[in-house]
């Protein structure tokens, strides 16, 4: 059984055949963190044999001292002086809450969460377990998920006024686990637009540590995930826990270390600027918590996460399919483009193997530039004489599908929509308003907003006849202010915006079963498990660049399969960097993530139009493999100079290895690689060279990568077992 509940010692075993996490009743009235980890038969040490003998003072609460406990569900005022994960303030203006168990169910199945995208489970099983504060009637519904093949552990939690008066939720955390000592690495993924998820370890000090976004974004700063790493751990060996959120707006995710040498991790929604009222009888959903713990490195802890978000979390007819070869017009024109430079463009690219033209940005209203037109989703005709239909019936009639760019979220001043309804971006009346991109942000906590967002969007996508959408968003929130909300009301600006997101993408997408949605925000700034809920793949940056998506690519995959990552082949120089890369090394990266160019094509000469040819015919060959293989990271570009990364199938009967160099070092020996997951038994053929090698030969020893001549160069082999 995944979850085994002992009466007698009052103790909750959610297990599968790898992991253990054990939540004991202390006095049959506060659940605290018994264990997490490997599986374990059991735990029969009592926690309060530690928490007891401290030589200081201790607060107690029921002769219990909450302020050394390891607490599943730990709140500040009654004993514990720690920052907890819930504050509620009360009629009398308090916040102190004594949480005691109540009951407890055993699910089969994962039930889904109100409002919020959260992970499927039919084979899980779901432990709640209720608490209740009997002097304000506070309950709380604390839900734990275990799947029988991910080691990795779903929480939520739901918040009830079960009393008679309003409460005002000012803090409700997703998870909580406090760990018993503080020798730990920590390990976050941050950074800036152009540079998303770089990699981040240092050592766990007294105090709190973390990643946050105040954003109103997951943001390209801060990724919501967080990882301990024991000591001695790195990429293939050693404990990690991580802890993870399924949600795309501001969020915290922190590590605090106290005096006692215990690490508090929680993660969840930003309480800075929050809060929610709760009228006698309403409730309050967090958004899911995901916890995994490997004993083997950060590859293990990544090949969970991998298969959660591949089998419980990306929906749809695209999940777990091969994914169209696309070319997007942006950076080969820009905004300045017509119909004919289009379909010159869209022929090119189906004469190299191409299957999906996307057009970008600047194709509505009359937008020459960044600075109008957001939010008045009509063709223009100055470009597109017979508007989205006629192009899209002429890409389709070369047999291309055809993609359009959007960006929903937004206004500009400057539209038609903002004159007519000037009080629907987010704003505070009567300050000067502040704009990034030349644009404001619509306010989707509001419902004729969200109704106009839903019929403009699936307007534009049934004129265009579309099988694709590009969904960008391209600033983040602030001026916080609704017209829809009172003075009370208004720090539920930010939660409600992303619930108001979710149902907008709940309701085009379920209208559009058969259309690749893609989601983006400026790139890689809204990259998390909720946006993947309802797109199947990112953005992952608008760096293009092939030597900087190396570092990117590779932090991203620390949580994200290769078949979320939009990657494409660019320009060069670069327009980001300004730097050139050989071809092959572009395409490379790109086959780490799903396949594309941003260039234009009609400007190449003949041999090189030749080699994306073959290129494409690569990749649509080993498609299966690059996307849906079990990826391994095996040389990290924040290290060194190369980064190397490989994907091998389920069987073990094949995989691609991929290398890339930096910049030119002179008199260098070659590269020894060993590689990871192929079978110890097999025999694996290069494809290209025809030599043979044994599985566990690779491994042990490792491949020769030769030296390259020149800056930036890759090396690519495919394997195949010898039959």
């Amino acid at each position: 059984m995944p979850i085994l509940y002992s009466p007698e010692n009052h103790v909750f075993h959610l297990q599968n055949a790898n992991i253990s996490y054990i939540i004991r009743l202390v006095a049959g009235k506060y659940p605290i963190h018994q264990y997490w980890g490997r599986r374990v038969r059991a735990i029969h040490a009592d926690a309060m044999e530690r928490c007891c003998t401290q030589e200081e003072e201790n607060f107690t609460l029921h002769g219990l001292p909450l302020d050394t406990l390891p607490q599943e569900c730990p709140v500040y005022g009654c004993g514990d002086l720690r920052q907890g994960m819930l504050e509620v303030r009360q009629a009398d203006g308090s916040s102190a809450l004594d949480l005691c168990y109540v009951s407890h169910e055993i699910l089969k199945g994962k039930p889904a969460l109100k409002g919020l995208p959260s992970a499927r489970g039919d084979d899980a099983e779901t432990l709640v377990l209720r608490l209740q504060d009997e002097h304000s009637g506070v309950e709380v519904e604390l839900s734990y998920t275990v799947y029988p093949d991910v080691d990795v552990i779903a929480r939520n939690l739901r918040v009830i006024n079960g009393g008679q008066f309003p409460l005002v939720l000012e803090k409700a955390l997703s998870a909580c686990v406090d760990f018993e000592n503080a020798h730990e690495q920590l390990m976050t993924l941050s950074g800036a637009w152009l540079r998303e998820r770089q990699i981040y370890t240092r050592p766990l000090t007294p105090g709190n540590q973390g990643v946050e976004s105040v954003r109103g974004a997951s943001s390209h700063q801060a990724c919501p995930f967080m990882a301990l790493l024991k000591p001695g751990a790195a990429e293939d060996s050693g404990e990690v826990y991580a802890l993870s959120l399924c949600y795309s707006g501001s969020f915290l995710a922190n590590v605090f270390v106290d005096s006692n040498d215990m690490a508090r991790a929680q993660i969840g929604i930003q309480p800075f600027q929050f809060s929610w009222e709760l009228k006698p009888g309403e409730d309050f959903q967090t958004p899911e918590a995901y916890l995994c713990y490997s004993p083997n490195g950060l590859n293990g802890m990544s090949r969970e996460f991998h298969h959660l978000c591949s089998r419980y979390i990306t929906r749809g007819a695209f999940a777990h399919a091969a994914r169209p070869l696309l070319i997007n017009n942006w950076e080969a024109t820009y905004f300045n483009f017509n119909e004919e430079k289009l379909l010159e463009l869209a022929s090119c690219a189906k004469n190299a193997g191409i299957d999906l033209f996307v057009l970008d940005d600047g194709w509505f209203g009359h937008r020459d530039l960044d600075n109008c037109s957001l939010g008045d989703w009509v063709d223009d005709r100055r470009k597109l004489p017979e508007g989205l239909r006629g192009l899209s019936d002429r890409i389709h009639g070369l047999g291309l599908k055809f993609g359009l760019w959007l960006e929903p979220e937004m206004i500009s001043p400057d539209s038609d929509l903002y004159r007519a309804h000037p009080d629907w971006c987010i704003h505070i009346p009567g300050r000067m308003q502040v704009e990034s991109r030349n644009q404001l942000v619509l306010d989707l906590s509001r419902k004729e907003v969200r109704e106009y967002v839903i019929d403009a969007v699936c307007a534009a996508m049934e004129r265009g006849n579309v099988d694709y959408v590009k969904w960008d968003m391209n600033r983040n929130i602030n001026m916080l202010h609704s017209d829809g909300l009172d003075s009370a009301h208004q720090k539920e600006l930010n939660h409600r915006y992303i619930l108001g997101l979710y149902e907008i993408l709940e309701a085009v997408t379920s209208r559009f079963p058969n259309v690749l949605f893609e989601s983006c925000a400026g790139g890689g700034g809204r990259f998390d498990f909720g946006m993947m809920y309802y797109m199947p793949q990112a953005w992952c940056s608008d760096d293009s660049d092939a030597f900087m998506r190396c570092r990117i690519q590779y932090g991203t995959s620390m949580l994200f399969p290769v078949s979320t990552m939009g990657a494409h082949v660019s320009a060069v120089p670069n327009h980001q960097t300004g730097r050139i890369t050989p071809l092959f090394t572009r395409a490379a990266v790109a086959m780490s993530g799903t396949y594309g160019y941003e260039l234009d094509l009609t400007k190449l000469p003949e041999e090189e139009l030749e080699e994306i040819r073959r290129l494409n015919e690569k990749v649509k060959a080993l498609q299966p493999l690059l996307l849906y293989g079990e990826f391994y990271r095996l040389r990290s570009p924040f290290e060194g100079n190369e980064t190397a990364f490989m994907s091998v199938s389920e069987d073990q009967s094949e995989a691609i290895v991929t290398h890339v160099y930096g910049p030119a070092q002179p008199n260098m020996l070659p590269v020894l690689l060993p590689l990871r997951g192929l079978d110890p038994e097999k025999d694996y053929r290069d494809v290209e060279s025809g030599r043979i090698y044994g599985g566990d030969e690779l491994m042990s020893h490792g491949l020769t990568i030769p030296r390259t001549w020149g800056d930036y160069m890759a090396t690519q082999l495919h394997l195949v077992a010898v039959k």
